[in-house]
């Protein structure tokens, strides 16, 4: 048993650490807002990642990279991430919990429980294509999509949002989407 405790908190002191070293890519020292309201209905069902911000949860050679959300009991969310590189399939099972129940817009979720994170709808399609999804600090930032590549044109638009809201097109990853 002492062995099991000691290697849950060694565990958690990395997991910890990985999380605080994680760097802040956001330039703006303006707060982060959110959408008026998300209808998590809508929301639910499969993501591809656009872009993203460097992270230390995502490996870099992930080809594929989707989010697929589905409804649990008790206005909870299953989250299922994906990573598909050349030769293999990594996932990540988490559960997601809605911390603004005004806006559905700010969630917690958590893939290491007990640890959560932000997760805020920051920008939204109206037709629920696209979505920015940030944190409050600037360290996590994702432009997720419905279908695997955006025309070139909304690509860009994105591109431009995100950087209105202090993040620099430099630091953004883009997994090739080739599978």
């Amino acid at each position: 048993m002492r062995q099991y405790i000691a290697t849950a908190l060694f565990a958690s002191s990395i997991l910890l650490t990985g999380c605080l070293m994680q760097p802040v890519y956001r330039v703006s020292t303006e707060p982060v807002k959110t959408v008026s309201h998300v209808d998590l209905h809508r929301y639910l069902g499969k993501w591809y990642e656009i872009y993203r911000l460097p992270n230390w949860f995502e490996d870099a050679d992930c080809i594929t990279v989707t989010a697929e959300y589905s409804a649990l009991p008790d206005n909870q969310i299953n989250v299922l991430n994906s990573c598909q590189k050349k030769d293999q399939l990594k996932q990540a099972n988490g559960l997601a919990k809605i911390a603004d129940t005004q806006s559905n817009a700010k969630l917690r979720v958590s893939f290491f429980r007990p640890f959560y994170g932000d997760y805020w709808v920051l920008d939204l399609a109206t037709d629920y294509s696209w979505v920015l999804v940030g944190e409050p600090s600037g360290k996590y930032f994702w432009i997720l999509a419905r279908d695997r590549h955006l025309n070139p044109q909304l690509e860009e638009a994105l591109l431009q949002k995100a950087e209105k809201l202090g993040y620099l097109r430099k630091d953004l990853v883009k997994p090739t989407n080739q599978l």
